[in-house]
């Protein structure tokens, strides 16, 4: 991921890093799937180019990238303590204007370079126009397949460095936190959210927006479990789920064959549990597991709250047996054609 010519591209966006990854000396590396012994911070500004597709990221064929064709980092510099990293993310909040300091922190999932989380990251901002402050927490995933293990006790040991940075955040300028988390991201995300209620030492949850949780590579029962210590949120969990995730097949049949939440059949039963679930499994994917739909509601930008919005409520007396709670009909119209199929929104709210 070597500094790119930045003379020219569509946008540019600073993103904030906290990590428990180790720092990596080969240039334009930054840091790579080893585990760190304390966490690194970073600010990186990448740019994405004016031919970008939504829910798509262009990745250089070769170093370090055409600007006009891919993302390409401008700028990357290490924060070299928890306070630089502090006033690194205040500086970018006071850029905003008051009612509009938001930040948006994104966990990645199992199998995920650095390179990886922080171009998906990107993608994801710039696709939605979100006007908060991007913070990647990227943990020590090795990027292969292979390393399913390694991944997965990599995730369970970032749990208290998650919790230590959701605290930074909610301690910053911050007016809102919104959390997005990925596959196995979701796994380390629920339980260091777990961690925090069960302390009894909480941040000033006011800031909490919405906590959307794409593709959980979780066991079901381990969900349930976890959402027993949260009782019934007064905010709503998302969960993004698609009955077609191959990437969650897989991960099903190395725990042994037990159900993961974001392939699961009875959505109903999460929203029981107090969430929201936005079924995607009629959606085209952009990858070919299925396993990242959850890029393209980002194409759907300021609708996509909306769209959300519409799975809230009562049902109406009018609608058809078995029809969604709260009428997508209209609001869903345009998304139908952008993402190439039907969102489903289930709630009991």
């Amino acid at each position: 991921m070597p500094l790119g010519d930045t003379s020219s591209y569509s946008s540019g966006h600073s993103i904030l890093v906290a990590t428990t990854r180790q720092r990596d000396a080969r240039p334009g590396t930054y840091f790579n799937g080893e585990r760190a012994a304390h966490l690194n911070y970073a600010e990186i500004e990448v740019g994405v180019p004016g031919s970008h597709v939504p829910g798509k990221i262009e990745l250089a064929a070769k170093a370090p990238g055409n600007p006009k064709t891919d993302f390409v980092v401008e700028r990357a510099a290490y924060l070299e303590s928890e306070n630089k990293f502090i006033d690194a993310l205040n500086a970018e909040l006071s850029k905003r204007p008051a009612g509009s300091r938001k930040v948006l922190l994104f966990i990645h999932g199992y199998n995920t370079m650095f390179a990886e989380g922080l171009y998906r990251l990107t993608q994801v901002v710039h696709d939605s126009r979100a006007p908060g402050v991007p913070v990647l927490f990227t943990w020590a995933s090795r990027g292969k397949v292979a390393q399913y293990v390694y991944d997965t006790n990599s995730a369970t040991a970032a749990r208290d460095d998650l919790d230590r940075t959701i605290r930074l955040i909610f301690a910053s300028h911050a007016e809102q936190v919104n959390i997005l988390a990925h596959s196995m991201g979701n796994w380390v995300t629920v339980e260091a959210l777990r961690q925090i209620k069960i302390s009894g030492r909480l941040p000033p949850m006011r800031k909490l927006g919405v906590v959307v949780l794409a593709a959980p590579d979780i066991d079901i029962d381990v969900f349930k479990s976890q959402m027993r210590s949260f009782g019934k949120p007064n905010k709503p969990f998302y969960i993004i789920v698609s009955k077609d995730d191959k990437a969650l097949r897989a991960s099903n049949f190395i725990a042994g064959g037990q159900t993961r939440l974001g392939a699961v059949e009875n959505t109903a039963e999460l929203a029981q549990l107090g969430a929201v679930v936005v079924d995607m499994t009629d959606v085209k994917g952009n990858d070919s597991a299925n396993h990242g739909k959850f890029a393209e509601l980002a194409e759907l930008g300021p609708e996509l709250p909306s769209v959300l919005a519409g799975g809230i409520g009562d049902s109406s007396p009018a609608q058809a047996p078995g029809a969604v709670r709260g009428s997508l009909a209209t609001i869903v119209t345009s998304p139908v054609r952008l993402l190439g199929g039907t969102v489903k929104v289930i709630s009991n709210r």
